[in-house]
């Protein structure tokens, strides 16, 4: 399936309603404390792009580029609408972030995700995109209910 990726204001009716699944999804999958997903105001800010992938009039992803300096980036708020899951939507989404990241300067990216067995096709694609976990970044405290994924990117690009 093919995918239209662009950049999101945030203010699509579509677009609130994934993050809001996606919101309580991720409190709903983590222990109490565990959870660092970003709301609506929290994606909001200067230093975070968000893009959604859309099949038509549907949305089908939505990701976020949180750049944390000017060499090192954050994934946040990846999500994949049900309805177009294991349909390239995610890998879209990601591939856009990997590239814009490149594009900005940045030569590490990061993210942070959970530990239990609902969080595995989402490592799966991150992995076959060339990221390996490592230790925490940032403010995100160790933990044995989250885990933290590196990618550099001045490395040759992982295979697809």
């Amino acid at each position: 399936m093919t995918f239209t990726v662009a950049i999101d204001d945030l203010t699509r009716p579509e677009t609130r309603a994934l993050l809001a699944l996606h919101l309580a999804d991720m409190h709903a999958n983590s222990p109490p404390g565990h959870a660092f997903v970003l709301d609506l105001s929290g994606l909001m800010t200067p230093d975070i792009t968000v893009w959604t992938a859309w099949a038509g009039d549907r949305i089908a992803a939505i990701g976020a580029l949180k750049l944390l300096s000017a060499t090192h980036g954050e994934i946040k708020s990846m999500r994949t609408h049900p309805d177009f899951l294991r349909q390239g939507a995610g890998a879209a989404i990601l591939d856009t972030i990997i590239a814009a990241a490149r594009a900005r300067g940045v030569k590490r990216l990061s993210l942070e995700t959970g530990t239990s067995a609902g969080f595995a096709p989402a490592l799966a694609l991150y992995r076959r995109r060339g990221f390996v976990n490592g230790p925490a970044f940032a403010d995100y405290p160790d933990s044995a209910h989250n885990q933290y994924l590196h990618r550099d990117l001045d490395a040759s690009p992982a295979p697809a």
